[in-house]
C-alpha cells in the first residue's frame, strides 16, 4: 500500500506544527496584559474571540511554512519569523484600539476582541502568502 508511505513525514509534521503552534499560543498568552484562557474558562465571549483569532492568525503562516519550505527546518524558521510579525501585529491591533480595550473585554465586551481576531487573522492571510512567494 503505497498510499501510506509518506505517514512518517506527516506524523513529523504534523508533530512539529502543532509544537510551533503551541509554542506560538504560549508566546500570544505570555504578550496579552491579562489572564486569557482565565476569562475564556470563565465564559468570557470577548477573550475566545480574540484568542480564537490568534490561534487561527498564527496557524495559516504555520501552515504556508510548510507548504513552501524545503524540509522541517526551514519550515521552523520561517515560522518563528511568522510568530514575530503575528506578535508585533497584536501590538498595532491594541494600539489601534486604545486604552480602554482590556477593562471592556474583561468586562465582556467583545468589539476590540472581533477587532483583534481580524487583524490576526488577516495579516496571519497576507504572512502566509508572503512566505509562498
Amino acid at each position: 500500500m503505497t498510499s501510506l508511505a509518506t505517514l512518517p513525514g506527516f506524523l513529523i509534521y504534523f508533530i512539529v506544527g502543532i509544537a510551533l503552534l503551541s509554542g506560538a499560543m504560549a508566546v500570544y498568552l505570555r504578550v496579552t496584559p491579562h489572564a486569557e484562557l482565565a476569562l475564556i474558562r470563565a465564559g468570557n465571549e470577548g477573550a475566545a474571540i480574540g484568542f480564537a483569532g490568534a490561534m487561527i492568525g498564527f496557524a495559516l503562516p504555520i501552515a504556508s511554512a510548510f507548504a513552501h519550505s524545503v524540509n522541517i527546518l526551514d519550515a521552523a524558521v520561517w515560522a518563528l519569523v511568522a510568530l514575530v510579525v503575528q506578535t508585533l501585529a497584536f501590538f498595532a491591533a491594541v494600539r489601534l484600539l486604545g486604552s480602554g480595550w482590556r477593562e471592556s473585554m474583561e468586562k465582556g465586551g467583545r468589539a476590540g476582541s472581533v477587532l483583534k481576531a481580524a487583524v490576526a487573522i488577516a495579516v496571519g492571510m497576507l504572512n502566509a502568502a508572503c512566505l509562498s512567494t
